[in-house]
């Protein structure tokens, strides 16, 4: 069951989120409340809860102030924003905090819970995707951040885009391509450029397989404009020329 910390001001709101919500629906618990900010964050260092409800405006601090403090202390509940402005730059900002969704009030009936359901189901996903990338990513020791398992999705998404780069990767997942770097260098055994190689070595040697494709076709649907890089690359990855590769499966 997931353990729940509502974040509100108006205390009329909050009381009504806590009771009127049907946390036994989307398998929840409200294990505490707070009126503003700086009561949440202490409330949230406290409790460790899963899920955390708040609002962006409050007195004292943000809710996205809030979270961005504990993004820093790598506390890590899943967020879901509430506010009363339909502002685009807020739900930008929110994003970069690692928020999961946003409800604008006043809210009808069922909405909150719908959310909820949604970031469940978004989560079940990851973790199937995240076994995925486990078999192929070679990792050291420690859990990967949720910032590494997105680049890493972005990357198998997106090897074949021949400007794919740390900082396309980076705007992509909301963070500097600096930091991005980081996480590779603590949470894996790659960088990201090996990695990306990696991907592109493995895609071309499936392609390869198959004798119709031409050498600079392949190349092409993996992400090099420049045939003779590629065959280079291809080779010093393999240890024989893309050709040579593919002689091997000659019928």
């Amino acid at each position: 069951m997931y353990r729940v910390v509502v974040v509100e001001d108006e205390t009329i709101v909050r009381k009504g989120i806590v009771r009127n919500t049907d946390w036994g629906s989307v398998d929840c618990m409200v294990i505490g409340d707070a009126g503003n900010g700086e009561e949440g964050l202490a409330l949230i260092r406290k409790l460790r809860p899963d899920l955390v409800i708040t609002d962006i405006r409050m007195p004292k601090m943000t809710g996205i102030e809030m979270a961005e403090i504990l993004q820093e202390e790598k506390i890590t509940p899943i967020i879901i924003f509430l506010t009363a402005y339909d502002d685009f730059a807020y739900a930008q900002r929110a994003i970069r905090v690692g928020a999961c969704d946003y409800v604008l009030k006043p809210f009808k009936d069922n909405v909150l819970e719908e959310a909820i359901r949604d970031i469940m189901k978004k989560n079940r996903r990851d973790s199937a995707e995240q076994s995925e990338l486990d078999a192929q990513l070679p990792l050291k020791k420690g859990d990967k951040s949720k910032y590494l398992t997105a680049a890493l999705q972005y990357i198998d998404a997106n090897y074949a885009d021949p400007d794919l780069s740390a900082k396309t990767v980076a705007e992509a997942i909301g963070i500097s391509p600096g930091h991005l770097s980081h996480l590779f260098r603590r949470e894996s055994s790659f960088t990201m450029s090996n990695y990306v190689l990696d991907c592109r070595m493995r895609a071309a040697k499936k392609l390869l397989q198959d004798y119709s494709h031409k050498v600079y076709e392949v190349a092409e649907q993996v992400g090099y404009r420049d045939i003779t890089y590629f065959s280079a690359s291809f080779k010093k990855y393999v240890g024989v020329t893309p050709s040579e590769y593919q002689d091997r499966y000659r019928n």
